[in-house]
């Protein structure tokens, strides 16, 4: 394989895992904003809107999970490709 290929391909993987990750957010934050946001809607603990709560909480803590499982699965993709840190 020759380096512009092995290139190729890293870059092809790094952007496939950035578009696969934004998809899993989407769809999670979507699903805590339509499924659970009604379920739990007009139930107030401390004057906050539980449903609301747990919509924004999920996705945020989605988002960084995310961001977490694209750092381990960078590192990976550099170990696989014998990409050195700078």
């Amino acid at each position: 394989m020759s380096q512009n290929d092995e290139s190729n391909a890293y870059w092809s993987a790094n952007v496939r895992l950035i578009l696969i990750s934004l998809v899993i957010w989407a769809l999670v934050s979507f699903g805590f904003g339509i499924i659970l946001r009604p379920a739990l809607a007009g139930i107030s603990v401390g004057g906050t809107d539980l449903g609301f709560w747990f919509a924004q909480q999920g996705s945020i803590l989605v988002f960084l999970a995310l961001i977490f499982f694209y750092a381990w699965r960078m590192n990976r993709l550099d170990q696989e490709h014998g990409v050195d840190e700078e």
